[in-house]
């Protein structure tokens, strides 16, 4: 509950405090050119990092490997590419950093330990 809160409330004060600022201070085109700018380049790193996350899957499965890693990197990727095709500056900047895997690699510490939590209590079941 408390982070629908924060998606639905929060979440869109900070974006709208953040284009009215922007707005006031580069002007009207520029912001919107940035936004419709990172929309573009969002949508096309997250299908080229997407493409990438589907064929490291494949090949895991192709191997009977397990592919838990390269699941969660495409997530990770989904995730970012939603992000990016949102208005705003804030999801930009958290689109921007689940794309590049440097930046995921800060991320995937909390959503292991989430998904370990989860199992813990009977909520995941892997077989």
């Amino acid at each position: 509950m408390k982070w629908l809160v924060l998606i639905f409330i929060v979440v869109p004060i900070i974006e709208i405090s953040l284009l009215i600022w922007s707005g006031n201070t580069l002007g009207l085109f520029p912001t919107i050119a940035i936004i419709l700018g990172t929309g573009i380049l969002g949508a096309y790193l997250a299908k080229k990092q997407g493409l990438k996350a589907i064929r490291d899957i494949q090949i895991q499965m192709k191997n009977f490997q397990a592919p838990g890693d390269a699941m969660v990197n495409a997530l990770f990727i989904f995730a970012g590419g939603l992000l990016l095709l949102s208005p705003g500056f804030a999801t930009d900047l958290f689109g921007f950093f689940f794309l590049f895997s440097p930046t995921r690699q800060l991320f995937k510490p909390i959503v292991y330990k989430w998904i370990r939590r989860k199992m813990k209590k009977g909520q995941i079941i892997v077989r």
